[in-house]
């Protein structure tokens, strides 16, 4: 297929109407949001939920565990599971700002998409790819995340239209080379969603102290076979993963709710603030006194 018109230069141009300055956008479609970027950024820490992320211009940089990730126009990043990542705009300029769409994925649509269309469990599981990965775009993908896009500019139609483009960028994504990875996390009894329930857990009970094995029990799987999986989908040990969900939290209760390093330590589940200060230094390279103060700073410099 070959597209009649540059794809990219009329999403950029969408864009650019709907967001108008740097930030992330929410969309009156559900689930799509807009984000945009005039200059390159520091690393930033947080998680990503299951979506489809497009870049349409500039360039990005996740970091899951230790592993990198880039991705520009071109490419799309699929995430098919809860993770804790650190990711930064790499190119960006105020003449050519960074825009990426996110479009969040709906697991009981994709459940509903894989009964109704047909489509078959890969022969050779997914268990082997991490719980991110980036592929070409197709014009087929990309034709309907345009069409996704015009809708904005005709906001009678997202009620009736927007449903119908959501299920083909996911029969899109479904049939491409990452549909394997996506449905393995999608349907019961997979090891990618024995992970992704055990993800599930950790997310709401992150505060409590960890036992491996009452976790690979809660999932239904052995020690080692469940230690094996969730590394190798999440890059990090579910100890690792752990830290991460403590760690943004305790960072978001002192930003957002005024919490002191003791009190935000202990609310996520640290017994020594001592622990709690050396492991939050690793993870965002300063104290949680300096962070804030510095963060204080330059709210106050705006």
């Amino acid at each position: 297929m070959t597209l009649p018109f540059n794809p990219y230069q009329e999403i950029a141009s969408i864009s650019d109407r709907f967001a108008s300055g740097d930030g992330e956008y929410l969309t009156t479609i559900e689930g799509l949001a807009i984000s945009r970027r005039s200059t390159p950024s520091v690393p930033c820490h947080g998680s990503y939920r299951p979506c489809f992320a497009m870049v349409i211009q500039g360039a990005k940089s996740v970091q899951l565990g230790a592993d990198t990730i880039n991705y520009g126009p071109g490419h799309y990043l699929l995430t098919s599971l809860d993770l804790p990542v650190v990711w930064r705009v790499v190119e960006a300029s105020p003449e050519t700002p960074h825009f990426c769409l996110t479009f969040a994925i709906n697991g009981e649509r994709l459940l509903d998409l894989l009964s109704r269309a047909g489509i078959r469990q890969p022969n050779v599981p997914a268990s082997g790819q991490r719980g991110i990965v980036v592929n070409h775009a197709t014009p087929e993908l990309l034709d309907a995340a345009v069409r996704l896009m015009r809708l904005l500019d005709n906001p009678g139609d997202i009620g009736a239209m927007a449903p119908l483009i959501e299920q083909e960028i996911l029969y899109r994504i479904l049939t491409g080379p990452a549909g394997g990875q996506l449905i393995n996390i999608a349907v019961a009894d997979n090891h990618g969603n024995r992970i992704a329930r055990a993800i599930a857990w950790l997310r709401e009970n992150f505060a409590r102290p960890l036992r491996i094995e009452d976790l690979a029990e809660h999932v239904s799987m052995s020690v080692s076979s469940f230690h094996h999986h969730f590394k190798t989908i999440t890059a990090m040990t579910p100890v690792q993963y752990q830290k991460r969900l403590r760690l943004h939290e305790a960072r978001r209760l002192m930003l957002v709710e005024g919490l002191d390093a003791g009190n935000a330590g202990h609310r996520v589940g640290y017994l020594s603030p001592s622990q709690f200060s050396r492991e939050y230094s690793r993870l965002y390279g300063v104290s949680p006194a300096r962070d804030m103060d510095a963060v204080r700073e330059a709210v106050a410099a705006e």
